[in-house]
C-alpha cells in the first residue's frame, strides 16, 4: 500500500507545479537503492525479527511504513498548497518542498496515510494496533519534520540563488552548506523517522 499509493501520487502530480518545486529542491525523480533502504531498511529489521513470533515486531513494522507513507504522502500532497509552509520550530515561512516546513494540507495528508496503514493492519491482526500505528506513522513524519527543521543539511545554491537539499543541485552547480550536518542527508533522515514510527508504535502497543 505504501508502494503503490505513493507512487500513484508521484504519478499523479508529474506534470503539476509542484513536482517542479521538489525537483529544484532535490525531492524529485526516481528512488534509488539508497532511499529504498532509507524508507524500507527499518521495516525489513522488524520483518526478519518478527520471525520470532513476537507480535510487538509485527507492529514495529508497520510502524515503520506507516511513517514512511506519512512522510511521501505530506511531501506529494503538501507541496499543492498555494500558500508557503511555515518550520516546525520557529513558524517562520520556509520555501515549498524544503525539509522542516509543515503546512495544513501537509498534516492532513501525513494523518491520512498513517490512518490508512492503520486500518489494513487492523483488518488483517483483528487486535488493537489501531491507535499503536496511526501514533507510530504520525509520529514518525513529526519526528522527520522536526530533524529537517533542525539538523538536516540545508545548501545554498550559488548558480540559482536558490536554498535545496542536493549537492549538486539540478541546474548543476555546487551547492554550498549553510545549516545542519553534511551527513544529514534526507535519506538519513528518513531512516531516523522510520525508527521513531517503528519504535513509537511498539511502545504503545506494549503498554495497551
Amino acid at each position: 500500500m505504501f508502494f503503490l499509493s505513493s507512487t500513484a501520487l508521484s504519478q499523479l502530480g508529474k506534470n503539476n507545479a509542484s513536482k517542479s518545486v521538489l525537483r529544484r529542491i532535490g525531492k524529485a525523480g526516481a528512488r534509488d537503492g539508497t532511499q529504498v533502504l532509507a524508507n524500507g531498511g527499518v521495516a525489513a529489521i522488524c520483518a526478519l525479527a518478527a520471525l520470532s513470533d513476537n507480535p510487538i515486531w509485527q507492529v514495529a513494522f508497520v510502524g515503520a511504513i506507516a511513517a514512511a507513507t506519512a512522510d511521501t504522502w505530506g511531501t506529494e500532497i503538501g507541496a499543492l498548497q498555494s500558500t508557503p509552509p511555515r518550520s516546525i520550530l520557529s513558524g517562520k515561512h520556509v520555501a515549498t518542498g524544503l525539509s522542516g516546513g509543515v503546512s495544513l494540507l501537509g498534516s492532513v495528508a501525513e494523518l491520512a496515510g498513517a490512518v490508512l496503514l492503520g486500518a489494513i493492519a487492523w483488518s488483517i491482526h483483528a487486535s488493537p494496533v489501531f491507535f499503536a500505528i496511526v501514533a507510530g506513522g504520525f509520529g514518525g513524519a513529526l519526528f522527520d519534520s522536526i530533524l529537517g527543521a533542525s539538523v538536516q543539511a540545508l545548501r545554498f545554491c550559488r548558480g540559482c540563488g536558490t536554498f535545496c537539499e542536493s549537492d549538486p543541485h539540478h541546474c548543476g552547480a555546487d551547492t554550498t552548506l549553510v545549516r545542519g550536518a553534511a551527513w544529514m542527508t534526507n535519506d538519513a533522515v528518513n531512516l531516523l523517522s522510520t525508527a521513531a514510527g517503528a519504535a513509537i508504535a511498539a511502545a504503545i502497543y506494549a503498554v495497551r
